[in-house]
C-alpha cells in the first residue's frame, strides 16, 4: 500500500519536497557527504489544496567530526577536518 506525503520540508537543500516521515519528528538525507536534518514544527502550510505538517531545515553535520571554524570546547576553533 503506498502512503502519501504528509508533509513538506522548509528551507536546505531539500526546500519543498513532500515526504512521508510515517512517525518520525527528525528526518535526515545524507547529500554530498553531510547529514541534513529536518525537524517537525507545530506549524501548517498549504499547497495543492492539501494542508501539510512542516519540517524545517536544522543544518547540515559532516558524520566525521567537527567542521572547521567551529568552536572548541577551550575557546578555540577547529582548523582542518579531522584525519580519518
Amino acid at each position: 500500500m503506498e502512503r502519501s506525503s504528509d508533509a513538506v520540508l522548509v528551507g536546505g537543500p531539500r526546500d519543498g519536497a513532500t515526504i512521508d516521515p510515517g512517525g518520525s519528528a527528525v528526518v535526515e538525507y545524507e547529500i554530498g557527504g553531510f547529514i541534513h536534518r529536518y525537524i517537525l514544527t507545530t506549524q501548517q502550510r498549504e499547497r495543492d489544496n492539501r494542508s501539510y505538517r512542516v519540517f524545517n531545515y536544522d543544518g547540515e553535520i559532516d558524520p566525521k567530526g567537527a567542521m572547521p571554524g567551529a568552536e572548541t570546547p577551550d575557546g578555540g576553533v577547529h582548523d582542518t577536518f579531522p584525519e580519518p
